[in-house]
């Protein structure tokens, strides 16, 4: 039915002059295109007014939100961050809204008559909270200049003549939901807003929404968040050409790209017997929260993407910041649920909550949805900090039933974008080359160990207990090696330091590692190459993030594992 919300290409932007500068476009002109009057028509068809009320309760208001955001965008760098994003979101969360809405009759508990005579402006309220919620960005988040050098803020009106925007270097990213009430005056008539105050429920809880304090908006609010995360949710997961046309050093589409390649191509989902990675059920994927941050971690640093936090809980925040996951209802990104096979097998998890819609674009894609049950737990959620270690246990198998957990193959080297690595002149080039000339020979095992070793950079360490053989997924296009045999890992570790070797020439070779930057972890000085210690071992553990099982065995912290193996030792 909500078809309208894929786009089969991007909608043309209007074309800026050569400074710069943006013709603004009328109401008319802006909501003209087509798939933006099919959202206008389901937003009537879902309103059940007739014309004449549907233009003044809910056409005019559009009109003039349109004239007021013109071609902004959403977001910077998220959801919705193509020119035209803000009228695009505001129009699909207004549809969200309106059949969210549908599911309840309002106000909760009240007599039927009495929420039938209240029906229009609790449906209404659904709306405007909804088309305002995201409004404050334009008066917070940007900087709109004039033709003429003058700056516009929202409260002017709408824009009349040529503008430029930029966004705001160091904003406050939770201020836009307060600094909605400094402008829903200029969407909302006085006659509009005069008609709600006769509800005082459903206006009690519109003027929370306006101010930003969802927490206190009660059934409007749930309704508003809902939709709000249905739009974004569409807009990340269901658009491949809209994502595309985003900036290319977005966060949220790197992110989204590592998960839908862990997702598809590594995890393993709805396994029958018990354990898995994760669970799809009817609405949402859920996926056990340690092992999804360790491997997706490890997947950004194999692209080349620096500044990903090293722990989980600020890991976590920054995923939910990036809106590629759905919070509970404290805002947290991990929920607590207990999965129930209903065959003997049942175990409580922390997870982290994902729209199928941001893996498959295609709901026909998906797996079938999870047999059993999944129960999210209600009370005070485990805070992110203490998931960081956590990790349910299952219950026992036979060994014979024991399979390694699933590690993110490296794909072909990675080519980091220009914004997330310096610039390499070509005169750097001999720098390469010496380095990784003087890292052929560091550590070069035994030939008899050669034949034994699997190279780490392709694999991650084996665990001690947990060997099955495993294939590596091909993404990438190029070809990559099939594990036909993984050797238990010997008592001198000698793998793990020559896979440590291979992964740091593969990774100076693909730029993947910086060298000779004030930031680097790697340096060459006259001839010698010079290693920052610990921070080159704890950037490959986090890589590999199932040394850190085999270090516990042997009682050393995992980047101490790798940096002996290797051959050198703490000293006094």
């Amino acid at each position: 039915m909500f078809s309208i919300f894929r786009r089969n290409k991007a909608l043309p932007a209007q074309s800026p002059s050569p400074n710069g500068f943006i013709q603004p476009a009328s109401s008319q002109a802006l909501l003209a295109s087509p798939r933006r009057q099919k959202l206008l028509e389901n937003i009537w068809q879902r309103a059940s007014l007739s014309r004449s009320q549907f233009v003044e309760l809910y056409r005019r208001p559009l009109e003039r939100y349109a004239e007021l955001v013109q071609q902004l965008p959403a977001s910077q760098n998220h959801h919705h961050a193509h020119p035209g994003g803000m009228l695009d979101h505001g129009l699909e969360i207004v549809a969200y809204a309106l059949k969210i809405r549908q599911s309840y009759l309002l106000p909760i508990g009240a007599p039927p008559e009495s929420q039938s005579a209240q029906a229009e402006a609790w449906t209404a309220a659904a709306a405007y909270g909804a088309l305002i919620h995201d409004l404050g960005k334009i008066a917070v988040d940007v900087h709109v200049e004039l033709a003429g050098g003058k700056t516009w803020h929202p409260w002017h009106g709408p824009i009349d003549r040529p503008y430029r925007f930029r966004y705001v270097k160091g904003r406050n990213y939770q201020l836009h939901g307060a600094a909605a009430a400094l402008i829903y005056a200029q969407i909302l008539s006085s006659e509009i807003l005069d008609w709600l105050s006769n509800f005082p429920e459903v206006w009690s809880q519109l003027i929370f929404i306006l101010a930003g304090q969802y927490e206190h908006a009660g059934i409007l609010g749930e309704i508003v968040v809902k939709a709000d995360q249905a739009s974004v949710a569409q807009e990340l997961g269901g658009n491949p050409a809209r994502a595309l046309s985003a900036p290319k050093q977005s966060l949220q589409r790197q992110l989204a790209d590592g998960l839908r390649h862990l997702v598809r191509d590594t995890f393993k989902l709805n396994q029958p017997d018990g354990q898995s990675d994760g669970w799809l059920t009817q609405d949402a994927l859920w996926l056990v929260s340690k092992p999804i941050a360790d491997q997706l971690r490890a997947y950004l640093l194999t692209k080349g993407v620096e500044g990903v936090p090293s722990t989980n809980a600020p890991f976590f925040n920054m995923l939910q910041d990036q809106g590629v996951i759905q919070t509970n209802a404290q805002d947290k990104a991990i929920w607590k649920a207990t999965i129930d096979n209903g065959r003997g097998w049942r175990n409580t998890f922390t997870l982290l909550k994902l729209s199928p819609a941001l893996i498959w674009n295609d709901p026909s894609d998906r797996p079938t949805a999870y047999a059993g049950t999944l129960e999210v737990e209600a009370g005070n959620p485990v805070e992110d900090s203490a998931a960081e270690n956590t990790v349910a246990t299952p219950a026992k198998k036979l060994p014979s039933e024991i399979q390694s957990s699933p590690v993110p193959a490296p794909l072909a080297p990675a080519q980091p974008s220009p914004f997330e690595l310096p610039q390499h002149s070509s005169s750097s080039t001999d720098e390469f080359d010496e380095l990784l000339a003087l890292l052929g020979n560091i550590n070069e095992p035994s030939e008899d160990t050669k034949n034994k070793a699997v190279s780490a950079a392709h694999t991650a360490p084996p665990k001690l207990d947990e060997i099955q053989p495993s294939q590596t997924s091909n993404q990438g296009g190029a070809p990559l090696a099939i594990i036909e045999e993984v050797t238990p890992m010997p008592s001198n570790n000698t793998e793990i330091g020559q896979g440590f070797v291979e992964w740091l020439k593969k990774g100076i070779a693909s730029r993947t590692i910086i060298i000779n930057d004030t930031k680097a972890l790697v340096h060459t000085v006259a001839g010698t190459a010079m290693l920052v210690t610990p921070g080159i071992f704890k950037r490959y553990v986090l890589e590999f993030p199932h040394i850190e099982q085999q270090a516990k065995v042997q009682q050393v912290s995992a980047w101490q594992l790798v940096q002996r193996s290797w051959g050198f030792h703490d000293h006094p």
